[in-house]
């Protein structure tokens, strides 16, 4: 497909950089809240796990040539009533993991051409295939920014100078 190797291991990649952002933290760490209302640590992971669902549907959409409009989701919604914040960080880190290989097969697999296959997304944009996995990959890269933003946050991480 268009993703040329580097952006395939750029995706890849994903998550090692989830498993380096939270090392060395504990479940109480990873549990702890910075304010009501908004997410911990775990609750960002399980976030990220559930919108890689929803972004691997969507690919399969686009590669189809569905006509169907591509699907959001309700993310606060589905992170509490998952209880999301009672999960293992590892296992759906290991999911996590698990989802981007079985991805990234099906993207080697892909010709050139279906880089370019559009859809419509939610917000009623056109988007392109490589779009859509381009931004998946910017989307982690803000919630790895608002897991250190968490971490710098935690009181017993904050005179630490470093969270790990």
């Amino acid at each position: 497909m268009s993703l040329n190797e580097n952006e395939i291991e750029r995706y890849l990649n994903l998550h090692s950089q989830l498993v380096q952002a939270i090392e060395g933290l504990t479940e109480d760490q990873l549990r702890w809240k910075p304010a009501p209302g908004k997410w911990s640590v775990t609750e960002v992971l399980s976030h990220l796990t559930d919108h890689h669902l929803i972004v691997s549907f969507r690919i399969r959409e686009i590669i189809s040539g569905s006509p169907a409009q591509l699907p959001g989701f309700r993310q606060d919604p589905w992170v509490e009533h998952s209880f999301a914040n009672e999960a293992d960080a590892s296992g759906i880190l290991a999911f996590y993991r698990s989802l981007l290989e079985y991805n990234s097969l099906l993207f080697r697999r892909l010709p050139a051409e279906y880089g370019d296959k559009t859809a419509i997304n939610q917000k009623g944009d056109r988007v392109t295939l490589n779009g859509v996995i381009r931004a998946f990959i910017e989307h982690v890269q803000l919630h790895l920014g608002q897991i250190e933003r968490i971490k710098r946050s935690h009181p017993s991480l904050q005179n630490s100078g470093s969270a790990n």
